[in-house]
This record gives C-alpha cells, sequence and structure tokens, in this order.
C-alpha cells in the first residue's frame, strides 16, 4: 500500500499542483520537501524528529495516558496518518531518558513497561507547552493531509476501474444530469427518484433489461 501510495503520489504531484497549491506541495514520494516548521522544530532527514523533540512529544503523549513503547508508535503513526513511524530503537532511548530525568516512571506489566508521566514531567511540559502543542499538531496537520491525498489518489483507482469496465462515462453524465436537476419541482424529484430507484434494481438483476 505504502509503495503503491508514494509512486502514485510522485506522479501525479504536478498535476495537483495547480488545484491543491502549496499545502499539497509540500509532499514529496519519500517525505515533505524541507524542514517542517514546528513551533522552531523541525523533522529532520528521513521522517523524523530531533530526539529532544521525540522526547518532548512522547511526554506529552504521557500526559494524556500512561502508555506503553509499541502504544506510543502507534499514536505517532495514527496521528501523522502513517507518515512518523518512529523507530523501537528511537523510542525507547527517549523513554529512557525521560525515566533517567525523572519525568516518566515506569511499572512492569510482566515482559512490557507501562510509562506514565511525572509531577516533574508535568512541570517540564508546561514550561515546553507551546513547542509539544505546535509538534502535536503539526503531526495532526499531516495526518489531516495524508488523508486527504489518500482520498484523492483512491478516487482516481476507482474512476481507472470503472473506465475499464466502460461505465466511468455513464456514472460522469449521471452526475451531471443531477446536478442539472437541482432545484427540480417536488413531482419532478418524485419521477428522478423512480428512474434512479428502476436503474439500480436493473443494475442488481441478472437477467438484464425488463422486456
Amino acid at each position: 500500500m505504502h509503495g503503491h501510495f508514494g509512486h502514485r503520489l510522485g506522479a501525479m504531484r504536478k498535476h495537483f499542483m495547480g488545484r491543491y497549491g502549496r499545502g499539497f506541495g509540500a509532499f514529496s514520494g519519500g517525505g515533505f520537501a524541507g524542514a517542517m516548521g514546528m513551533g522552531g522544530r523541525a523533522f529532520l532527514a528521513g521522517r523524523r524528529l530531533a530526539s529532544g523533540d521525540l522526547r518532548l512529544v512522547l511526554l506529552a503523549l504521557l500526559a494524556e495516558r500512561a502508555s506503553h513503547g509499541y502504544e506510543l508508535i502507534k499514536a505517532l503513526e495514527e496521528r501523522s496518518g502513517g507518515f512518523y513511524s518512529p523507530s523501537p530503537g528511537m523510542v525507547y532511548p527517549a523513554l529512557t531518558w525521560l525515566e533517567e530525568m525523572s519525568y516518566a516512571s515506569v511499572a512492569a506489566e510482566g515482559t512490557k513497561k507501562l510509562y506514565s508521566i511525572t509531577d516533574g514531567g508535568r512541570a517540564y511540559l508546561k514550561e515546553n507547552h507551546d513547542a509539544a502543542a505546535a509538534m502535536l499538531g503539526q503531526l495532526e496537520y499531516i495526518g489531516r493531509k495524508m488523508g486527504r491525498v489518500r482520498e484523492i489518489l483512491g478516487s482516481f483507482d476507482e474512476d481507472e476501474e470503472a473506465d475499464a469496465q466502460g461505465i466511468g462515462a455513464a456514472r460522469r453524465e449521471l452526475r451531471q444530469a443531477l446536478r442539472e436537476k437541482r432545484g427540480a419541482l417536488p413531482e419532478e424529484k418524485l419521477r428522478i427518484g423512480e428512474i434512479l430507484r428502476e436503474a439500480a434494481a436493473r443494475i442488481r438483476s441478472r437477467s438484464g433489461p425488463r422486456s
């Protein structure tokens, strides 16, 4: 999925630039072009946060709820729409640093570790509230953009499949006809509804058109 997405995104980037402007142009096949400003901070090359920024983001997530390391990774991935998914090799050293600084505490749950924010961590987070909020906000912004791009690419896939089956043009023609009937009288809307219901029934039928 991600490989297909990256390939399609790179191929159609110029096409969408005119329609979606700089917001869409910020994307590239391998990530975001240049640094993404985040309250004075930025993503480094390879879709990753600087270590200090990652620690702060993790602490902000722990302020929301106690979590295991893999849950924090999943939370970051979900907020960014799959754009940012830090490796365990980045997350666990950051959590260890938070523990050593007494910003987070750790409780053993079998073979797992549950991390929780401490009072010291809350105080540190309060001191850096603006930066943490900016980074989380940027991740969520990226997530919305990624969702929109996937929606756009998905619609193109649907159109390509429909055209391959010879129904793409008919579907577009139907959309245009319905747009032209906006504001029609109630009697006309009833007539259109009957036509659409009959068409749906004929499409579902395997026996073809009624005689």
